[in-house]
C-alpha cells in the first residue's frame, strides 16, 4: 500500500511539474511626453513638417521609429545629430558602417513535418505578424544561389515627400529587472505589478531626431520621451493565448498562438528557469 501511494505521489509531482512554466515574461509599461498621443496602435508625434510614430511592443523594446514626410519638399534626417538615449547616456544612430545587404534563393527538395509553435501580434507597421519555429524533414537536393551588396552609412537619410521611411537600431532593455515586490518565477496567484514615478523609474529613454526641410535649410531637433511607469512578470500561460486566427469571416483549421494585452505603450522581456534555479525574486 505505501509503495502504491509512493508511485501516486512520484505521479503527481511529475504531472505538476510538467505543467509548471519554464518561460516567463517581464512586462513593462511606459509614460510618455506630452508631445506624444496614442491613436490606433501606434504613438504619435506630429508638428508642420512630420509625423513620427512609435510602437514599442515587442521583445526587449522597439524604440524604433517610422517617419513621415508632411511637406511637397525632400526631408533630410540628419542621423549625425540624432540619438537613442537611455537612462542619461546617448547611443549614436550615424556611425559610419558599412552595411551589407544579402539576397538568396533557394530551391528545395523536401518532406516538410511541422512541429513548431506561432506567436502572433501586431508589428510596428500596425500588420498582423506571425514569428514560427518549424522542423523540417529533408529529402533530395538542395541548390541555392545569391548576391550581396554592400553601402557606405549615410549621415543624412533622404526621405521624399508624401513617403515615410524606417529607422530601427537599439531595443530598449536585454535584462531582467529585479525587485522584492516582485516574484522572479510567478504563477498566476502571485502576480503583482511594481509602479514607478518618473522621478524613480529604472528606466527613462527618448530619440533625438534632427531634421530639415531641404538639405541645406534650418535643422529642426525634437525630443520623444518615455519612462517605464509599471513592471509586472507572467509565466507563459498568462500572457500567451491560443484561439483561432479569423479573416474575412473564416478560420483557420488550427489555433495559433497569441499575445496577450499588446498596447504600443507596453513591451516585454521574454526569460527562462533553470531546472535548478530557486530564486524566489
Amino acid at each position: 500500500m505505501k509503495f502504491a501511494r509512493s508511485i501516486f505521489f512520484i505521479s503527481s509531482l511529475l504531472l505538476f511539474t510538467s505543467c509548471a512554466s519554464t518561460s516567463f515574461y517581464q512586462v513593462y509599461k511606459t509614460e510618455v511626453s506630452e508631445d506624444l498621443t496614442k491613436k490606433d496602435n501606434s504613438l504619435v508625434y506630429e508638428d508642420d513638417n512630420c509625423r513620427v510614430l512609435y510602437n514599442l511592443w515587442g521583445d526587449g523594446g522597439n524604440i524604433g521609429f517610422q517617419f513621415y514626410n508632411k511637406t511637397e519638399e525632400p526631408l533630410y534626417l540628419h542621423m549625425n545629430q540624432s540619438f537613442f538615449i537611455l537612462n542619461d547616456v546617448a547611443y549614436d544612430y550615424y556611425r559610419d558602417r558599412v552595411v551589407t545587404y544579402s539576397n538568396n534563393s533557394e530551391i528545395v527538395a523536401s518532406n516538410t513535418a511541422y512541429t513548431g509553435a506561432t506567436v502572433t501580434g501586431f508589428n510596428f507597421l500596425n500588420l498582423l505578424q506571425t514569428n514560427q519555429a518549424a522542423n523540417t524533414n529533408m529529402v533530395g537536393s538542395k541548390a541555392s544561389s545569391g548576391k550581396s551588396v554592400s553601402y557606405q552609412e549615410e549621415e543624412m537619410v533622404i526621405i521624399p515627400p508624401g513617403t515615410s521611411k524606417i529607422i530601427s537600431e537599439y531595443s530598449i532593455n536585454e535584462s531582467v529587472l529585479r525587485n522584492c515586490d516582485l516574484y522572479l518565477f510567478p504563477n498566476r496567484r502571485e502576480i503583482e505589478t511594481v509602479r514607478y514615478s518618473a522621478a524613480n523609474s529604472p528606466l527613462e529613454f527618448s530619440n533625438r531626431i534632427a531634421y530639415s526641410v531641404g538639405k541645406d535649410s534650418q535643422i529642426y531637433e525634437l525630443e520623444n520621451k518615455f519612462h517605464v511607469s509599471e513592471i509586472s512578470n507572467y509565466p507563459d500561460k498568462e500572457f500567451i493565448e491560443e484561439d483561432y486566427e479569423e479573416f474575412c469571416g473564416e478560420k483557420s483549421a488550427i489555433k495559433t498562438k497569441f499575445f496577450k494585452n499588446t498596447a504600443p505603450d507596453k513591451f516585454y522581456l521574454k526569460y527562462s528557469k533553470g531546472n535548478n534555479d530557486t530564486r524566489k525574486h
